[in-house]
């Protein structure tokens, strides 16, 4: 990933005006560096079938970086999660200011599909990406995610619809970032099917992310930890025990279905994924 790491780099948003300090701020959590999953996900699906797409494929890979990026500048927002630390480094509403952050959310989700429409495939390969990526990260996806996690504060919800929220909060933007991958090396018969393994292992990181923010610090997590008492986390449901279980289970099953990949796409997304699949265990 050092490759796509140094790609971003370069391909930081260059926006020159009077502001003192807007393109500081829109690159600052892009900066902040991330464990890149998404990216990972997307270029390891391409690196199986023809590692000849992957340098294009970066810039798929980092529009969707980009939209993520945003997601979780918003997500920290008082007016959501109200949190102090990211990525190791203050949130943008405390190193600047509220307002600061919004517009940068809102400016990384639109330059993710500029970097998108100007990316080196076919018409059809950029449509059908974009879409993608709008479809899972939109109102009918993370929004949508996004919107349920809020409302539902203080209001505890079934185990079967905190999976709809999460299913949707976050499931979907993995899932998309592996079939993307998939529509970029052309492997149409695999996009479904990579499509509905991403859903089940966005739901297994969600979990995951919900046991290490009550058994971690906020040093050791990178940013604000313990911030989900009022929300409808797996644990706060359901109990670290319980959790436990469902990511356990969960993990199980993905394995499965991760053994039943040809051998090239085995062979490129095991390292990455058996890591990500067992990172609650630790």
């Amino acid at each position: 990933m050092q490759k796509f790491e140094n790609f971003l780099l370069e391909h930081l948003p260059k926006v020159p005006s009077i502001h003192p300090h807007y393109e500081d701020a829109i690159n600052d959590m892009l900066r902040a560096g991330g464990k890149r999953f998404r990216p990972a996900l997307l270029l390891g699906v391409v690196g199986a079938y023809n590692s000849l797409l992957l340098e294009g494929a970066r810039h798929a890979a980092l529009a969707i970086e980009m939209l993520h990026t945003y997601s979780l500048i918003h997500d920290d927002l008082p007016a959501m999660d109200n949190a102090a630390l990211r990525r190791g480094h203050p949130t943008l509403h405390v190193s600047y200011d509220e307002v600061t952050a919004i517009l940068v959310g809102d400016a990384l989700n639109t330059y993710a599909f500029e970097i998108l429409s100007n990316a080196p495939f076919s018409d059809k390969t950029r449509v059908k990406l974009i879409r993608e990526l709008a479809v899972n990260g939109g109102l009918g996806g993370m929004v949508l995610g996004q919107a349920i996690d809020c409302y539902f504060e203080n209001k505890p919800l079934s185990l079967e619809n905190i999976k709809f929220l999460h299913t949707n909060k976050t499931a979907k933007l993995i899932a998309a970032s592996l079939k993307m991958g998939a529509i970029i090396a052309g492997e149409e018969k695999l996009e479904d099917t990579i499509y509905d393994f991403g859903l089940k292992l966005g739901l297994l990181f969600q979990i995951q992310d919900d046991i290490l923010d009550v058994t971690q610090t906020d040093d050791e997590a990178g940013k604000t930890t313990n911030n989900d008492d009022n929300k409808n986390s797996f644990v706060t449901i359901l109990g670290l025990s319980k959790a436990m279980k469902e990511a356990n289970d969960l993990a199980d099953e993905l394995t499965q279905m991760m053994e039943s990949f040809d051998e090239k796409l085995y062979k490129e997304l095991s390292p990455l994924l058996t890591n990500y699949i067992n990172r609650h265990k630790g």
